[in-house]
């Protein structure tokens, strides 16, 4: 681990030999194969009964797969076609949480590997810096205080009509800004560090998490607080193809933008003296993609609240792999991701069954002690 960050992120042997490794190759395409597992076990399971055998092939059912108009009342949120039991089932019950899973993780990865480069602190995640906390605040604050609330602009050529809930990865990336701006205006005097930056972010997010407790002050519907509390944990169950339209959009710009910006993320790692030396704007670079990291955070939080840890192990874990380039490690980021939530996703179902617990308490009870032996392992702990 130690020896993973102190390598140069980026030197002309390296620009040389190329991004786009073996290593990368096998690590994607395992990612993927231990994502299409643990999903194919995922939809197996449920309240009503079906074999293995039955599921995987509601799964891979032709008439669903190829029919046109499952997919339109998929992606467009049209009425269903008519479709078998267990297809039904699987295709609008079980397979939408795992692809909100993939879609969460691989945008939590994503996100804290940003912070970690940007603000040169391997400590740095959503969950620490108070993103996730001010993402939180301002979501929880539309479900408790305005739950479905139905907008009407009128415009020249009709009324446009919108709900709350769909402008909610948007209000939680506005939280989830106002809270690293917080956090980094503390930090800053005359320069950051990665410890400021780090007790900053505490300070930040207990603010943040008690305003959030208040909020269930203000909550008349037992209903709208369970919700609450699970949506606090960071939980899956109950997802549908509603989140997945939700936040497959904003999920993939901020991805995209991560992969095109690795680059100036190796460049950013070099320091701030090195960085302007190459002409590098560092402020406006930083914020910029700073941006893209709370944009991908505060997408995963509107679907499936907060995560923690999970921004924070996976870089780590991707970063063991393949190195600390980031051209390498975001795109690891990318895959490993959806591989470990929905693994995750797949012991919160399972290990307490019937009973499902969050998906965050399995994130928490795993990635603390992890984080806890990578500081034990490390000599130093903090800058990148």
């Amino acid at each position: 681990m130690a020896g993973a960050h102190s390598e140069a992120p980026v030197s002309d042997t390296a620009e040389d030999r190329g991004w786009l490794t073996g290593d990368l190759v096998v690590f994607c395409l395992a990612c993927t194969a231990v994502t299409v597992f643990a999903g194919l076990i995922q939809v197996s399971f449920g309240a009503f009964t079906m074999t293995i055998e039955q599921a995987w092939r509601a799964v891979f059912n032709p008439q669903v797969i190829f029919n046109p108009n499952a997919w339109e009342a998929f992606v467009f949120g049209t009425e269903l076609p008519e479709m078998n039991r267990r297809s039904l089932i699987v295709w609008n019950i079980r397979l939408p949480r795992v692809f909100v899973a993939a879609i969460v993780g691989a945008s939590l990865a994503v996100s804290g590997a940003i912070f970690q480069a940007v603000t040169r602190n391997e400590l740095a995640s959503p969950y620490v810096l108070g993103v996730s906390s001010g993402a939180g605040l301002t979501v929880l604050l539309t479900l408790v205080v305005f739950p479905s609330v139905t907008i009407a602009i009128p415009l020249l050529f009709g009324t446009f009509t919108f709900n709350t809930t769909s402008l909610l990865p948007l209000l939680a990336a506005l939280g989830g800004t106002i809270a690293f701006l917080l956090v980094y205006g503390i930090a800053w005097k005359g320069g950051t560090s990665p410890v400021r930056l780090v007790l900053a972010g505490v300070i930040v997010n207990m603010v943040f998490q008690s305003l959030q407790r208040g909020l269930f002050f203000f909550a008349d519907d037992l209903g709208v607080v369970q919700s609450a509390l699970a949506w606090i944990t960071g939980s899956l169950t109950g997802t549908g193809w509603e989140q997945v339209r939700l936040a497959i959009v904003p999920a993939t710009i901020a991805i995209l933008l991560a992969v095109a910006g690795a680059r100036q993320l190796n460049v950013l790692l070099l320091g701030e003296r090195t960085a302007q030396s190459l002409g590098m704007r560092v402020e406006r670079v930083r914020f910029m993609l700073s941006g893209v990291a709370i944009l991908a955070a505060s997408t995963a939080i509107a679907v499936a609240g907060i995560i923690g840890f999970f921004g924070l192990v996976v870089p780590h874990v991707v970063r063991i792999v393949l190195g600390s380039d980031y051209r390498r490690l975001v795109i690891g980021c990318v895959f490993a991701g959806p591989a470990l939530l929905v693994v995750a996703d797949v012991g919160a179902r399972l290990a307490l069954s019937p009973i499902q617990i969050p998906v965050g308490v399995v994130t928490g009870v795993v990635g603390g002690p992890y984080f806890l032996y990578l500081m034990r392992k490390q000599e130093t702990m903090g800058d990148l």
